[in-house]
């Protein structure tokens, strides 16, 4: 039996500026400081929030500046694929479900989307594996949404623990819901970081063994999201991921094996009969 690294996602969200060489790069970093996924999202304003919200609210007409072109998918999985990670987009309306089929490894469903059945139901009818974040979300609507992804055919679901505060204060991680989760519902469960900080990572790696970790990641401080706080940096998450891995590595067997390192020395024992070093086949 061995330990085994939790799987990290690296998350574009809106900060690509609709610039597909900026795609590419988010990618590339991602691969570089050890992502297994990177993450982008897929909304249409017209579809993602109420016309009245829209009308009054420029601050919400503006994020139209923030919509992934649909045509950047194709590119967005050959980039993936070339760099060995996998791809994956949050669908924010039910045709994105359909658009990004042929192109993602796996499906999420962020918090704000739980309630949906629909789009749940979308996703898990593909066969894909889900990823679902449960921000803002009370066990009873959780209970639903697992349940409605596992009727529709939903094998592979990965419940992440996320608290959508952004960034979020390390008092209101509650770390230990986890287990809660894992006893609960029988699937792997992570973490969907808008704290930015290594502390909860690594407690959520080495306390409460989290299968997954999902982070916002910017390149360069120019993000359309980076200000509000809660967007790690590549050289800011490198370490805590190289940690991560480094910790399967340490963690090693839970069966007592002669390490290759202490073999010379095991010859220099007290041998048996006298108490002195080393053993007398030596001597």
């Amino acid at each position: 039996m061995t330990t085994q690294a939790p799987i990290f996602i690296a998350e574009v969200s809106s900060n690509h500026h609709r610039d597909l060489d900026r795609c590419f790069e988010f990618i590339k970093a991602s691969a570089e400081i050890g992502c297994d996924a990177v993450k982008f999202q897929l909304f249409k304003i017209d579809q993602l929030f109420a016309p009245e919200i829209l009308a009054r609210s420029e601050m919400h007409r503006a994020r139209k500046q923030w919509e992934l072109p649909v045509n950047f998918l194709p590119e967005l999985k050959r980039c993936c694929d070339s760099y060995g990670i996998q791809f994956s987009c949050t669908p924010f309306y039910l045709d994105a479900v359909k658009e990004l089929a042929p192109y993602v490894d796996f499906y999420k469903i962020a918090s704000y989307e739980l309630l949906w059945d629909d789009l749940l139901i979308a996703c898990a009818r593909t066969g894909k594996p889900v990823v679902i974040s449960a921000g803002m979300a009370n066990l009873e609507e959780i209970d639903h949404a697992i349940e409605t992804l596992q009727e529709a055919g939903c094998q592979q679901i990965t419940l992440l623990h996320c608290v959508s505060a952004y960034p979020t204060p390390m008092a209101d991680c509650n770390l230990a819901v986890l287990g809660t989760f894992r006893e609960r519902y029988g699937v792997k469960v992570g973490w969907s970081d808008h704290s930015v900080q290594p502390a909860v990572i690594r407690r959520a790696v080495n306390r409460w063994q989290a299968d997954c970790i999902e982070f916002h990641i910017d390149l360069d401080e120019q993000g359309a999201e980076y200000a509000a706080g809660h967007c790690w940096l590549p050289h800011q998450i490198q370490p805590v991921i190289s940690e991560c891995r480094d910790a399967t590595t340490i963690d090693g067997r839970v069966d007592k094996v002669l390490a290759p390192s202490e073999a010379p020395d095991r010859d220099w024992r007290a041998d048996p009969s006298d108490g002195l070093r080393p053993l007398k086949h030596l001597r």
